[in-house]
């Protein structure tokens, strides 16, 4: 059973449909084609919040729709958390 959506092929990022333990080897579904990609978490992520599902390079635009909803600082690792601790906004 899935955990977590992907909500376009391409994106950076899933969103958790249930809550993810730290360690957990976690299935993801694409929304555009409903197939399916696996994923071991860093750390806990809690029901809305998001997965990287790719590697990001530091300062790198994270995709979420097939669109930019901000930059890593510090790049991202495929299962880390995604949030305001290292998700930036491009608005300013």
């Amino acid at each position: 059973m899935h955990k977590f959506l992907i909500h376009k092929r391409g994106d950076h990022v899933g969103v958790a449909t249930a809550d993810i333990e730290a360690g957990e080897q976690v299935i993801g579904v694409f929304m555009d084609d409903e197939t399916t990609i696996e994923v071991t978490s860093l750390s806990a992520i809690p029901l809305g919040h998001k997965i990287s599902i790719a590697q990001v390079p530091p300062k790198g635009h994270v995709l979420k729709y097939g669109l930019p909803i901000g930059y890593a600082p510090e790049g991202l690792k495929i299962g880390d958390y995604v949030h305001t601790h290292n998700l930036k906004t491009l608005r300013w």
